[in-house]
């Protein structure tokens, strides 16, 4: 199940490249998003890209940036595909 579960989750950040974003509470009580640009074949571009979708003319601002290599030696899908991936979140509030 955990294979299939991890095959399913890299066709889906295969096939875009893109991000997702999720409206999240930030320390100040007010409302951001967590946007999530994780996988080999994304980059921090397609973080950008997503908070400006999110934010439109308004623009944003990005409280925090987090990136980390992970490594597989289960023998899952990752491993067999290069060792390793790359987790990317950023963490935006929109301007007023």
């Amino acid at each position: 199940m955990f294979k299939f579960t991890m095959w399913l989750l890299l066709i889906a950040v295969a096939l875009g490249g893109c991000a997702s974003a999720r409206k999240i509470h930030i320390l100040d009580g007010s409302e951001g998003y967590s946007i999530n640009c994780s996988g080999g074949d994304s980059t921090w571009g397609n973080c950008y890209e997503k908070a400006g979708d999110v934010c439109g003319a308004r623009g944003y601002n990005i409280l925090e940036k987090i990136s980390e290599q992970s490594t597989s030696s289960s023998g899952n899908i990752i491993e067999q595909h290069g060792g390793t991936a790359t987790n990317r979140n950023m963490i935006i509030k929109c301007r007023d």
